[in-house]
C-alpha cells in the first residue's frame, strides 16, 4: 500500500484503490478482501489531509495516466472518511469519465454503497426528511 500523497502521479494503472489509511488496521480481513482485487492500493487519510489537496493529486493521476477506474474504501460510520465517498462527484463534475465503486468496511466485510446513497448522505435535510416517514 502506497501513500496517495507521496506517491508519482505516474505510479499507477488504468484502475487503482483509494482507501482510508486506517481501514486496513481497523478492518484487517476487509483490506485482504480488497486486496483480491489486484489493483494498486494507495491509502489517505482525510483527517490529516485536506479532501481539496487530494482531489487534485487524483486529477493529476487520471490525467498523466488515463485512469478508467477508481475504487474507495473506507471504515465506515467514520466522518472523515465518508469524505472519501465524496471525491467522485467532484471529478465528474470536472468532465472526466471514470468508472466508480464505493464500499465501506463493517464488521471485517465489505459492503457496496450506490452512487445514491453517498449523494443522499451529503444531503442531511433530505436525509432527515426520509428518516420521519
Amino acid at each position: 500500500m502506497k501513500d496517495l500523497l507521496k506517491s508519482n502521479i505516474y505510479d499507477c494503472g488504468e484502475e487503482i484503490i483509494i482507501v482510508g489509511s486506517c481501514l486496513k488496521t481497523m478492518q484487517p480481513k476487509a483490506f485482504e478482501e480488497l486486496e483480491k482485487f489486484k489493483l494498486p492500493i494507495f491509502d489517505l487519510c482525510l483527517e490529516q489531509t485536506h479532501i481539496n489537496m487530494a482531489i487534485t493529486k487524483i486529477l493529476g493521476m487520471i490525467r498523466a495516466k488515463k485512469i478508467k477506474k477508481i475504487i474507495f474504501a473506507s471504515v465506515d460510520r467514520s466522518p472523515h472518511c465518508t469524505q472519501l465517498h465524496y471525491i467522485q462527484d467532484e471529478i465528474r463534475k470536472l468532465g472526466f469519465d471514470i468508472n466508480f465503486e464505493n464500499y465501506v468496511a463493517d464488521e471485517n466485510r465489505l459492503v457496496k454503497i450506490s452512487k445514491e446513497t453517498i449523494s443522499l448522505s451529503k444531503n442531511l435535510s433530505l436525509l432527515s426528511k426520509k428518516s420521519k416517514s
